[in-house]
């Protein structure tokens, strides 16, 4: 039997064409993971003023053997584990706009579209990043990435001959195929299947099923959330696929048995259709894509604090 531990993907090793621009994405995938813990941590902190007003601070929020820890101590925790991470991505962003700005960057919602395709389709589904932003979330993080590097590369010049073989040579790259954003229960027996499936008709809420119940820890954590997936990856059960492929969106299957043996519920709460992008739609990203292969891969938000006066609490910058 397989480990319980990511068992909704396949142990495949068959390369595909996605795997180069997976090696591209990753860093942007990162930096929305350190964005969205920068969220959970001014949400709390947004929070706090209140609270505090009423109990200066020293309120109890959790206790330990009758050992209290007061919201102070929380708060000041979560200052020093997110709060510097934090700051810097608002000062980041705050900084690329600025530079939108001075050097007359536009992104348009197409662009972001166009972005936003090429990060779901390239997705790794053990990556939880993306799943934990929200739509609006996504595309503002996707916005501050496009801002920074139209300003790093706008004075690159690319071949347009290059720009022309880049694509032919990548073109199925572009042919998004339809995406499922899927949440997957996995349980030991049909018998708990069909338990689970009872307990979704009589109205229980799937993701709290999933956090309950399923035996895949990772995915359960997220309350079932496996991201966006296709019928056609290689790296994804099968019988998850063709589950999800019979579905709409707001629709659960039934219980079905996995490769390993065991069952899946699978849920979808979103179907985006597939789309082919032609050449016209996607030069102006490959330009920025052959542009960025030539600097270095170091260049951060940071280089430009300088440039716009930008300080903070902690000191200087380590790149200024």
């Amino acid at each position: 039997m397989k480990s319980k531990r990511n068992n909704y993907t396949s142990q495949s090793t068959n390369k595909t064409p996605l795997s180069q621009r997976r090696l591209k994405t990753k860093p942007v995938l990162t930096l929305l993971a350190i964005l969205f813990l920068g969220n959970i941590f001014w949400f709390i902190l947004w929070l706090w003023p209140n609270s505090g007003q009423q109990a200066g601070g020293d309120e109890t929020v959790a206790t330990v053997d009758g050992e209290e820890i007061t919201r102070q101590q929380w708060m000041a925790a979560m200052e020093t584990r997110y709060g510097k991470e934090t700051l810097q991505t608002l000062v980041n962003e705050a900084v690329m706009e600025r530079a939108a700005k001075e050097y007359d960057i536009k992104v348009s919602d197409e662009e972001i579209d166009l972005e936003i395709a090429l990060m779901r389709s390239a997705q790794d589904t053990t990556d939880t990043a993306i799943q934990q932003l929200t739509d609006e979330q996504l595309r503002q993080k996707v916005r501050a990435q496009l801002i920074l590097e139209k300003v790093l590369t706008k004075d690159i010049i690319t071949d347009a001959e290059e720009v022309v073989k880049y694509y032919e040579e990548n073109q199925s790259l572009y042919n998004i195929p339809t995406t499922y954003r899927t949440s997957i229960i996995i349980v030991e027996s049909q018998e708990d299947a069909n338990s689970v499936k009872e307990e979704l008709k009589n109205g229980s809420d799937f993701s709290v099923l999933a956090r309950e119940r399923s035996l895949d820890t990772t995915s359960a954590s997220l309350g079932g959330d496996i991201g966006f997936i296709t019928t056609s990856q290689s790296n994804i059960d099968k019988s998850i696929q063709e589950a999800v492929g019979q579905l709409k969106a707001d629709e659960t299957s039934e219980p079905f048995v996995m490769s390993d043996g065991r069952y899946g519920i699978a849920h979808v709460s979103e179907v985006n259709e597939g789309k082919s992008f032609t050449y016209e739609d996607v030069k102006d990203h490959i330009k920025r894509v052959l542009a960025m292969e030539q600097l270095p891969a170091t260049i951060t938000p940071e280089a430009f604090w300088k440039e716009f006066n930008a300080t903070w609490f902690y000191g200087e910058s380590s790149n200024q």
